[in-house]
């Protein structure tokens, strides 16, 4: 998913800009664990329920931070693009891992541009959705919030539809 709004109003130090990126990161994992539930049933369909309300709850914490730096927060966009098919329960969960990685790596951006003691909240921000990432993948990768090295892309959550 990858993002094509204006920047917010406000100040534009790196820590803000970083703040915003990981905001429309969660914003974008909020919607897309929405997709995704739908297909999900059972104990996949409850861990998606989880999930979602940690990014609910990180969404709204980094939106406080952003007001306490006398910036604006950018606003969810009312839809965000699905980056493919999301049509059965395996659709669901590489939807998921998909959104963990988003996230981690605008988390792992703001680990780079915060200063203590958000640099702290931050990081244990990126572990979360790491071993997010891992419940829904099944496996572990190197360096979680750091793109792959040549990766010919790097997973985005954010973009409108």
């Amino acid at each position: 998913m990858s993002t094509s709004r204006p920047t917010p109003s406000g100040p534009a130090t790196p820590e803000v800009k970083a703040l915003r990126d990981a905001l429309d990161a969660e914003h974008a994992a909020v919607y897309g664990y929405g997709v995704a539930g739908g297909r999900l049933t059972g104990a996949a369909r409850t861990q998606a329920r989880t999930a979602l309300d940690t990014h609910r709850a990180r969404r709204d914490a980094i939106g406080r931070l952003i007001a306490d730096r006398g910036a604006i927060a950018p606003a969810a966009a009312p839809a965000y693009t699905i980056p493919f098919p999301v049509d059965t329960p395996a659709d669901a969960t590489r939807l998921a891992v998909f959104l963990e990685e988003g996230v981690a790596l605008h988390l792992g951006a703001l680990v780079a541009a915060a200063g203590a003691p958000l640099r702290e909240d931050a990081a244990n921000w990126l572990r979360e959705s790491a071993v997010w990432a891992v419940r829904w993948r099944g496996a572990s990768t190197p360096f979680p919030g750091l793109p792959e090295a040549g990766a010919s892309g790097t997973p985005t959550a954010g973009g409108r539809t």
